[in-house]
């Protein structure tokens, strides 16, 4: 069986006239953790569609844990991938416990006539206290607090097991604190499962966790560096993805951006 989680081969993608994603190659082994950063417009919404099973390529072929877009069906494909995002949206006054059980529907809210079985409410009791929320799981979705829901998204993501898991801008909307203990979950999940395999969308580089192991980088619908994330995420490269000088530095295990210009006082 191949390791090889994700493999996009020369891949295109055009909508009206416009080339969203042009001539794309990436390969994603299992294990791996994935930044893919770049300013608006892109293309990482759209590449992370296309790893995400929800969209094809114009042209190229894109292969999704050994299943090739265009000849699987979509939808149980993407039950082996969770996704993480911030704007998804919660119907009703659900409980922290039942929103991560409709990632086992795939729905936004809990279905009529189906009950989880009691295996399936232990797992998501444990998934939950493992992510950080021991105690909560009873406590409705109004009341958590930015961070609390972004743990608690992720707790559902993971609610089928996935051996992908995609994270579009989980941090966003959240103040240093929530950031800085969305982050440590991220971390802690890779400890737990060393083998599940992420991609994280982000514009900024203080929003990647320490376990991040490589990075591609994604200007005008193009590829500008693409492996380990030290190689990648250097001065030279970030400051020609975002045409910016952008200074980067390293520290225990994080990554910090600052302006590449030197400021003056005023006299």
């Amino acid at each position: 069986m191949t390791d090889v989680v994700l493999r996009l081969d020369h891949v295109f993608v055009v909508r009206t006239s416009n080339v969203l994603l042009d001539d794309v190659d990436l390969e994603v082994r299992a294990g791996e953790h994935w930044a893919l950063l770049g300013p608006n417009g892109a293309g990482k919404s759209t590449m992370l569609g296309l790893v995400g099973a929800q969209t094809h390529p114009t042209r190229g072929t894109v292969d999704v844990l050994g299943r090739r877009i265009g000849r699987v069906e979509l939808q149980a494909l993407r039950r082996e991938i969770g996704h993480v995002d911030p704007r998804h949206p919660v119907r009703g006054p659900l409980t922290v416990e039942e929103v991560v059980l409709t990632g086992l529907t795939g729905t936004n809210l809990t279905m009529l006539r189906w009950e989880p079985t009691d295996e399936q409410r232990a797992h998501v009791r444990a998934l939950v206290e493992q992510l950080g929320l021991a105690g909560k799981a009873e406590r409705p979705w109004a009341v958590l607090s930015q961070g609390e829901r972004g743990r608690a998204l992720i707790a559902r993501a993971l609610v089928n097991e996935p051996r992908l898991l995609l994270l579009d801008e989980p941090a966003t909307g959240l103040d240093v604190a929530a950031r800085e203990q969305l982050l440590e979950t991220v971390d802690h999940l890779h400890t737990l499962w060393p083998s599940l395999t992420s991609v994280l969308v982000t514009h900024h580089l203080e929003e990647l966790p320490v376990t991040t192991t490589h990075a591609a980088l994604l200007r005008q619908g193009r590829l500008v560096a693409v492996g380990p994330a030290d190689d990648v995420l250097t001065t030279e490269q970030v400051s020609a993805t975002f045409d910016h000088p952008i200074r980067i530095a390293r520290e225990h295990g994080r990554w910090r951006a600052s302006s590449g210009r030197a400021l003056t006082s005023p006299t």
